[in-house]
C-alpha cells in the first residue's frame, strides 16, 4: 500500500475555523468539495486565501483540500490562509522566514465584541431621555 504524503494546518479567524489538506499535486484547491472559484465568489477573497501559496511560490506545487466550517465567507478566507500558511510550514520549515514576513503565520485574534446588559448592543446605548 502506497503512503500517501499530506500536510496538516489548521486556521482560525473569528467563528471560522478551517482544515486543511495539503498533498503534492498540480495546484487544484477545493473547499468543502468545491472548486475555490464557487465557494469563494469574490476575487478578493480568492486572493486573500490563497496569499500563502503565492508569496511562497507554491501554488502548482500542491492539490489543497480544504474543510471549513462556522462564520460568514470573510472569517472563513481568513481562516484558510492561516491554515494554508501552517500546512506549508509543515511541509518546509524553511519557508517560516517569507510566510513570517508577511505576516501570515499571525492568528488574527480580533473577535466580535459581547453585547453588555443594560443597553442594545456592545457598544450602542438606549436613548437618552433627559426629561
Amino acid at each position: 500500500m502506497s503512503q500517501v504524503v499530506e500536510y496538516l494546518g489548521t486556521g482560525r479567524r473569528k467563528e471560522a475555523v478551517a482544515r486543511v489538506r495539503l498533498a503534492p499535486g498540480t495546484g487544484k484547491i477545493t473547499i468543502n468539495g468545491r472548486p475555490i472559484e464557487s465557494y469563494f465568489v469574490l476575487e478578493s477573497q480568492r486572493v486573500w486565501a490563497t496569499q500563502p501559496l503565492v508569496v511562497t511560490e507554491t501554488a502548482d506545487k500542491f492539490n489543497v483540500r480544504v474543510n471549513v466550517d462556522g462564520g460568514g465567507l470573510s472569517g472563513q478566507a481568513g481562516a484558510v490562509r492561516l491554515g494554508i500558511a501552517r500546512a506549508l510550514l509543515n511541509s518546509d520549515p524553511n519557508l517560516r522566514p517569507r510566510l513570517k514576513a508577511e505576516g501570515l503565520l499571525t492568528r488574527d485574534a480580533r473577535m466580535k465584541e459581547r453585547k453588555k446588559y443594560g443597553q442594545p448592543g456592545a457598544r450602542k446605548r438606549f436613548q437618552f431621555s433627559k426629561r
